[in-house]
């Protein structure tokens, strides 16, 4: 459906009932409410995939306007930030992956939360008890967990290197969603339900998303208000306004001293953050990583995302193998494995590299990568966790040596929220920006409408002095946000990336698998049935990947178990968007059909 007719057949949603503060107020006419959901637009002139139709549409209104694909992502994270408030916002971080078309180079902002100064190496460890906290819900909900944001330096940061708008402009898409208010769909009436004891255990929290003790109605119109000031705030002032004066005193003094309710139970760990942390962040510029892949040049996030890495690294191990000649089963099983090594070097290597040493030119070497394809036997899967490679010393020839194991339990999340942009000057944005997992922290700082993160739960939560993601005051810790730009001959072939904690990196290595191994469309490489292997004794699936493979599979020794967790009611793995550039022009903007109640697609000016 073209965009102005979205627009039209979205005023009906206008008529919903509002939902503010808690209160229930008369119905509102004056503008319409994007609610049409498009997997899939073809077209000119510039696209844009997002999981949210109200985002999707603050970035073509930013192209229509003139704007490129800088301007265009940060008008539709920030509008995230009000539809997706437990995915993202000003109170996480993330990372941004920028095409450069005047260039052709590729740059990136690493916008990473970090730990608070005063955080010690037993943060995580209850003083009652002398044992780590329970993870969830009693260390995900806390003060300890929150790391000073950075997606607010990456906002100015992007616009300022890249963009042509200055932030008030850019901001003004997501002041008037928070202002007059998005329509309450399944997907975020489940979310809060989901996180309903942890969102009662604020006055903040509760106040803001749990009006009269229940989470918005599907069809009803929430509001944020406090939100919107806080934006307007930050278009008068700056980011310097976040990170300086008196909001980085309220966000400093929530961490510390969470505003709990009365009836909570939750032991909720104060914090470790000041001022002067806050005013001490900084986005940081980096170089990307690089892999060849079938004559295609991947780029992607350098640690501190172990994004870039992991799948190029699995790409290098994939490289010698023929998997468009494979059957299905075949490729598959070769993926697997390929996923299994690469998470392997990932535990045993990445971290921070502020504070260890990471190898990223031989983890993203093709000969370490034909070299540790040494180790996948074509019919049979290893035996997991399989070993790190040895970094040290590789030559790409067969049998190859193996270094120790790593120590590598996963505690990432898997809400996070991903976006692809491309502009009619052929600029491309690949971003993905979160505040951990569903609902972050699960802390609003006081009478300013967005979330707080609980980054800090990514690092390790025992401290081994050996650790590359070990507990570090002023660290980072590592990430699986994987952010990727792909070119063929030097011009944009494919942007994609995807939320799902660690299983971002299967996502998208899954998805270039499908599109350019086994030739489907990239809407359909989206679609297709997911499976995760993290170098763990089970691959981690969705059901429709079980039942479409999972026999075939057996054979191999493969034991896939369903995917879904206690975070999250759902049994999805990932939300990925895509933008395939045609040789013609044209643009194939995709998004998720279904999962997480499926995305937006939209195009400047469709095909016809």
């Amino acid at each position: 459906m073209p965009y102005v007719s979205r627009r039209l057949a979205a005023l009906t949603a206008a008529l919903a009932m509002t939902v503010t503060s808690g209160a229930v107020t008369s119905p509102a006419f004056a503008d319409p409410r994007q609610t049409d959901k498009t997997a899939t637009a073809t077209g000119y002139g510039g696209a844009v995939s997002t999981v949210d139709p109200e985002a999707s549409a603050a970035a073509i209104d930013v192209l229509r306007e003139g704007g490129n694909a800088a301007d265009a992502a940060v008008a539709a994270a920030a509008t995230l930030g009000v539809t997706e408030p437990y995915s993202a916002g000003i109170g996480g971080g993330g990372y941004f992956v920028f095409y450069n078309a005047k260039t052709g180079r590729v740059g990136t902002i690493d916008g990473r939360e970090t730990a608070p100064a005063a955080m010690p190496h037993n943060a995580f460890i209850d003083p009652k008890t002398g044992k780590p906290y329970n993870f969830t819900p009693e260390l995900v909900t806390s003060g300890v967990s929150v790391g000073v944001p950075g997606t607010p330096a990456t906002w100015e940061r992007a616009l300022d290197r890249w963009g042509t708008l200055d932030l008030d402009d850019a901001l003004k898409p997501a002041i008037k969603v928070a202002t007059r208010g998005f329509v309450v769909d399944d997907t975020f009436r489940q979310q809060t339900l989901d996180n309903k004891l942890r969102f009662n255990a604020f006055t903040s929290t509760r106040s803001l998303f749990l009006p009269g003790g229940d989470a918005p109605a599907v069809g009803s119109v929430f509001k944020n208000p406090d939100l919107a000031r806080t934006y307007r705030f930050l278009a008068d002032k700056g980011m310097r306004g976040f990170y300086r004066g008196p909001l980085a005193a309220e966000i400093a003094a929530t961490v510390q001293a969470p505003p709990k309710t009365a009836a909570t139970k939750l032991p909720i760990p104060a914090g470790h953050m000041t001022t002067a942390d806050l005013a001490a962040y900084r986005a940081l510029d980096q170089a990307p990583t690089h892999v060849e892949y079938r004559d295609l040049d991947v780029y992607g996030m350098a640690p501190s995302s172990s994004g870039g890495t992991t799948v190029g690294e699995a790409l290098n191990i994939l490289e010698p193998f023929n998997l468009a000649g494979m059957s299905t089963p075949d490729a598959l099983h070769h993926y697997l494995e390929a996923s299994a090594l690469a998470f392997a070097d990932r535990g045993k290597y990445v971290g921070d590299p502020a504070f260890t040493d990471v190898p990223t030119a031989a983890l993203t070497d093709p000969l370490f990568g034909k070299e540790r394809a040494c180790r996948i036997n074509p019919k049979k899967a290893a035996a997991k966790p399989v070993a790190a490679g040895d970094v040290s010393t590789y030559d790409g020839v067969c049998p190859a040596a193996a270094a120790a194991l790593a120590d590598d339990k996963d505690t990432e999340n898997i809400s996070t929220t991903n976006m692809t942009v491309a502009d009619k000057w052929g600029n491309v944005v690949e971003y993905t920006l979160t505040i951990e997992q569903t609902g972050g922290s699960g802390i609003v700082v006081p009478g300013r409408g967005f979330l707080l993160n609980n980054e800090l739960t990514d690092f390790s939560t025992v401290y081994d002095p050996k650790d590359p993601n070990r507990i570090e005051a002023g660290k980072r810790p590592r990430s699986s946000m994987s952010p990727t730009i792909i070119l063929e001959d030097g011009e944009p072939f494919l942007a994609l990336g995807s939320p799902g904690g660690s299983t971002i990196i299967t996502t998208v290595l899954q998805t270039i698998l499908n599109r350019v191994d086994l030739h489907m469309s990239i809407a359909g490489a989206i679609a297709a049935p997911r499976a995760s292997q993290r170098n763990t004794a089970q691959v981690t699936a969705e059901p429709q990947f079980i039942t479409a493979y999972g026999k075939q599979l057996k054979p191999y020794g493969h034991q896939l178990t369903k995917s879904g967790d206690a975070f999250t009611s759902a049994a999805e793995i990932g939300a990925a968007t895509a933008i395939e550039f045609k040789p013609d022009g044209r643009m194939v903007a995709a998004a998720e059909p279904v999962r997480r109640g499926g995305g937006s697609a939209m195009v400047l000016k469709p095909s016809r």
